[in-house]
């Protein structure tokens, strides 16, 4: 056997060992960490994400959700749903889009282009939605998103405002850290809202409906909020 040769094993043998242990190490770290009854982790994370649900319920936030014609760049929103903190139904209106809604997309939401006929334009919506936006905290599951959605509205119909959003947050990558799994990067995975309210015990229908779905994830935050 060559220097050269006994190097690449002594290498590819050490690779394995460092493998094997960091396996078990690994392994030996997820069975240390203390499980609630409810088989969540205790973990520093999830602490901290809870505390912060409680706070962000401490400021009575709204909850926002839309429904879009697609996810691209040029997609518009086609409806959109405002709920105060207590769950009552600030808005719930359909938006006329500048573009037609694709079969895709009625499918997931059930809105057709003969629904949002005869509805307000976004130009002709936003006014109210400001109005109810203005200087209170905005909850939304996925806000990058719904903000993206918002963004490229605007620019469809012309709308100039450049404060939309700046008082959201998303309950999405909140719960990410509460429920605590991990992806192959180590980042923690962010759960669909379907997902989260199952794993919650949320009976709350997931009708693909803004205002349902903003129910929905002020449901998930209030769960969090009120975990021990």
């Amino acid at each position: 056997m060559t220097l050269c040769h006994r190097h690449i094993l002594f290498k590819w043998v050490g690779e394995k060992l460092r493998t094997a242990c960091t396996g078990r190490y690994n392994r030996w770290q997820e069975q240390s960490i203390p499980q609630r009854r409810d088989g969540h982790p205790v973990t520093a994370p999830r602490t901290a994400a809870i505390a912060r649900a409680r706070q962000i319920l401490a400021d009575r936030p709204l909850y926002l959700d839309t429904e879009t014609t697609g996810l691209d760049a040029r997609a518009e929103i086609v409806e959109i749903a405002l709920v105060a903190y207590d769950g009552a139904l600030l808005l719930e209106s359909l938006v006329k889009p500048t573009r037609r809604i694709p079969w895709d997309a009625t499918r997931v939401h059930h809105i057709s282009n003969e629904m949002v006929a005869g509805a307000p334009t976004w130009a002709e919506l936003w006014p109210q939605v400001q109005a109810l936006l203005s200087g209170r905290r905005v909850g939304i599951y996925n806000a990058e998103f719904d903000l993206r959605m918002m963004a490229q509205s605007h620019t469809a119909h012309r709308v100039i405002d450049t404060a939309a959003g700046s008082n959201a947050f998303c309950i999405m990558k909140l719960y990410a850290e509460f429920f605590g799994e991990r992806g192959s990067y180590g980042n923690y995975k962010w759960q669909s809202l379907d997902k989260a309210a199952r794993q919650c015990g949320i009976s709350l229908p997931n009708s693909h409906r803004a205002g349902a779905d903003a129910r929905l994830a002020r449901a998930v935050l209030e769960f969090m909020a009120g975990t021990d």
